[in-house]
């Protein structure tokens, strides 16, 4: 009588490790954990059945080959399991990572990648990283170029550095080119930070002008109010804005610095503001006509992007503004 593949009696499997020795398993767990395995399984028991003497066999032998009889150990334990045993990734977790890989058991190769990369040292670093680019570990690559450059004089020292050097230069091309693109990154980001932040302040200058012109401050306020006497939030920067107004309009000399940041201050928030009849704020319809009537492209598309720029940090401001007082209002509801 042929066995039949889905019949209980064939659930148990005989995995041979290069020791010679045997581990039983559940092949049926090994399957579902497994594609490698279960098609290895499937072709196992298709030629049991066409076998007439498989009829006296009560289990299927497949080999895993090529690693220590523990490690394939704790790589059935896991697969049948459904979970891995830190000891075990300690032990073996460099066998147990090409197991994963070459058996295609995916949840095992993420786990392994995790746990790995909390165990990784100045001394094991290189291995790791070489084997988990044979093994297409990403995730865990990625880490351990991390930590090479966090400690790269350590990694540095080791003998497994000079060994690389010596033997896989191209390896040691691969982590430069890395360290390279990774602090060319880093500038770029602080780059993006410093604009960023000049556009902030930028913002922020608007917002002192408009209240300066509008309500008025300690030194300066509009013609029909007298200036506060008490300061702003932001008077650091409204004092600043302050001088140069008082020093806008007392000035004459056409090569001033200051009055021409001055212009450009008033040409900016112009170009910004939507309270064309009521603001208060000085030369602001001169500025909106001169500006429709400008020829110069060049000129214009270059103010135009500040201009873009600049309405795109206002609008991100006002929004951190009000979700902050969401945040306090609803802060003092529950209390």
């Amino acid at each position: 009588m042929v066995t039949d593949i889905n019949d209980t009696s064939c659930d148990v499997v005989q995995i041979v490790t290069s020791s010679g020795r045997r581990i039983t398993a559940n092949s049926s767990l090994l399957a579902s954990a497994s594609l490698v395995l279960e098609r290895m399984l499937q072709l196992e028991k298709q030629k049991q059945r066409r076998n007439e003497e498989s009829k006296k066999i009560t289990g299927i032998k497949i080999r895993i080959l090529g690693v220590p009889h523990e490690a394939v150990v704790a790589f059935v334990r896991s697969l049948q399991s459904r979970s891995m045993i830190e000891e075990d990734v300690e032990k073996y977790g460099m066998h147990l990572l090409v197991l994963s890989h070459v058996y295609q058991a995916s949840w095992l190769k993420r786990t392994c990648e995790m746990m790995l990369a909390n165990l990784l040292t100045t001394e094991t670093i290189l291995d790791v990283l070489q084997l988990s680019r044979l093994c297409d570990a990403q995730r865990l690559h990625l880490r351990c170029l991390k930590f090479i450059i966090k400690d790269f004089a350590a990694v540095q020292d080791t003998d497994a550095w000079r060994f690389m050097q010596e033997n896989d230069p191209w390896l040691e091309l691969d982590i430069l080119q890395f360290m390279d693109e990774t602090d060319l990154k880093r500038k770029r980001q602080r780059r993006r930070r410093a604009t960023r932040q000049v556009y902030l302040e930028l913002n922020e200058v608007m917002d002192c002008l408009g209240h300066i012109c509008e309500e008025g401050c300690t030194e300066v306020g509009p013609m029909d109010r007298a200036p506060a006497h008490s300061p702003c939030d932001k008077f650091e920067t409204c004092r600043g804005i302050q001088l140069l107004i008082r020093h806008f309009a007392s000035c004459h000399k056409k090569s001033c610095m200051r009055c021409r940041r001055m212009w450009q201050l008033l040409r900016l928030h112009s170009a910004l503001c939507d309270q064309t009849a009521s603001c208060k704020v000085p030369l602001c319809m001169q500025f909106k006509v001169k500006a429709e009537q400008m020829q110069e492209k060049s000129e214009a598309g270059k103010w135009d992007l500040l201009v873009s720029k600049m309405k795109v940090v206002k609008v991100m401001s006002l929004l951190v503004k009000k979700m902050k007082e969401g945040g306090e209002h609803s802060m003092s509801l529950k209390l």
